[in-house]
C-alpha cells in the first residue's frame, strides 16, 4: 500500500514540475520585461509568466484589463488583447 501510494504522489509531483515553465537561461528577467511593458502603456502589471517560449501577461492598459505575450529576449510586446 505505502509503495502505490509513493508512486501516486511522485507521479503528482512530476506531472506539475512539468507543467511549470521556466524562462530561459537567454531571457530578460521577470522585472526588466515589467519596466519594458509599462514603457509601452501599461499603467499596471497584474501577471507576468513564463508559457509556451515567452513572457505571458495580464495588465491595464487605458483604462481596460489586457492580456500580452512579451519577446522572452527583448520583452516588447508581440500579441495583446483584452482580458473578458
Amino acid at each position: 500500500m505505502k509503495l502505490v501510494t509513493i508512486l501516486v504522489l511522485g507521479s503528482l509531483a512530476m506531472g506539475s514540475t512539468a507543467r511549470a515553465d521556466q524562462p530561459g537561461p537567454d531571457w530578460m528577467p521577470m522585472e526588466q520585461v515589467k519596466a519594458k511593458v509599462m514603457e509601452s502603456g501599461y499603467s499596471q502589471v497584474t501577471k507576468l509568466e513564463a508559457d509556451d517560449g515567452r513572457w505571458e501577461g495580464e495588465g491595464i492598459k487605458n483604462g481596460q484589463k489586457m492580456e500580452f505575450h512579451a519577446n522572452p529576449k527583448t520583452g516588447v510586446i508581440e500579441r495583446e488583447k483584452p482580458d473578458h
